[in-house]
């Protein structure tokens, strides 16, 4: 993977684990991600929001502040000491937030004034503020900043969070972005404000360094588009001009968060249209992982639930091992042991 020499083809998914308290990773992280660490594995590190006003859940880390910086380094430092690459996921929660997280208790920002409508949800959201077109290059420097931290905290890249109905996804779907700008309307428009956040990353740490995440199939958040292989098509092609090291693209099947659902789409030609690293993520187990890679579907996979159960997956994946089971009512919790770094390793057999 660009400079990057991998051992295996196993990705730690960027996982929330909502253990940041005061929005500062905390020393239990370290023991998490060594946990999850293997020589020559690469790990994407839990959503870091960019700024103050990014946050859209509690207890989540961020990359903005001097005291964040510093508490991610010793996280990263033994990721490092046991081989592992690490990159970090810049994050800006857009609209999926409430006056609680936001400075001086303003509205969260978005490409709209719509507020998130997701039924059969007890979380209300509240009407987000539309983002004026002389706010955008504040908010690319936000980024670009974060990705400056990041990097001096010892993080090998970072990866630019597309996806998942979040501030970035917000601009490029059809269903949300309503705005009659020059970041709206078209599906260049729409896609122009997250290519200029990649592209300023990408020039600041170098585009070998940078990775992002989409899903242009999925309905995360309110989020979805009307013609998904069109958008994704697009970006793929868009983020070649710009030669970052990857592109990571949650499977169309995953229309929902954790639940599975038939489809007839197909990542292939976004695939096919993106000449990086390509990462796919969503619903894999052992033998679709197998089967992507062996196809040509994809160069890596990236694992979240079974990699949070099993400490020591790629090692598990090998051996054909039995796993752990996932409890899903630890995910977003705040303990810092339980459901965090108590899920038992393979018995060593030395």
């Amino acid at each position: 993977m660009g400079k990057f020499n991998l051992s295996h083809r196993i990705v730690l998914a960027p996982l929330t684990r909502t253990r940041s308290y005061n929005f500062v990773a905390q020393s239990h992280a370290a023991l998490y991600y060594s946990q999850r660490t293997s020589k020559g594995g690469l790990l994407i590190g839990e959503a870091s929001g960019v700024s103050e006003t990014a946050q859209g859940y509690p207890n989540t880390p961020g990359i903005w502040t001097r005291e964040q910086v510093e508490a991610w380094k010793p996280i990263v430092r033994v990721v490092h000491e046991k081989g592992g690459i690490f990159f970090c996921q810049l994050w800006h929660a857009g609209r999926v937030s409430n006056y609680a997280y936001q400075p001086g208790g303003q509205p969260p920002i978005s490409s709209t004034n719509k507020p998130v409508q997701k039924e059969g949800s007890s979380t209300k959201y509240p009407p987000p503020r539309r983002l004026r077109t002389d706010e955008i290059p504040k908010i690319v420097n936000d980024f670009i900043m974060a990705a400056k931290n990041a990097i001096e905290a010892g993080f090998d890249g970072v990866e630019i969070h597309g996806a998942n109905g979040y501030l970035l996804d917000q601009f490029l779907k059809d269903k949300v972005n309503d705005r009659d700008d020059k970041y709206g309307g078209s599906l260049e428009n729409r896609c122009r404000f997250p290519l200029k956040v990649v592209k300023a990353v990408a020039d600041e740490i170098g585009a070998n360094k940078v990775g992002v995440r989409l899903s242009p199939f999925a309905d995360y958040c309110d989020c979805g588009d009307s013609d998904p292989q069109g958008l994704g098509i697009y970006m793929a092609q868009s983020l070649n001009k710009l030669g970052i090291l990857y592109c990571h693209v949650i499977e169309p099947r995953m229309h929902t968060m954790f639940d599975q659902s038939e489809t007839n789409s197909s990542l292939l030609p976004m695939r096919k249209a993106f000449n990086g690293t390509f990462i796919v993520a969503g619903g894999y187990n052992r033998s679709e992982g197998n089967r992507v890679i062996a196809s040509g579907g994809a160069d890596l996979v990236a694992y979240g639930r079974l990699f949070l159960a099993n400490p020591d997956f790629p090692k598990r994946f090998e051996l054909n091992a039995e796993l752990n089971k996932a409890d899903r009512s630890t995910f977003y919790s705040n303990d810092p042991v339980v459901g965090y770094t108590d899920y038992p390793l393979l018995e060593n057999d030395s």
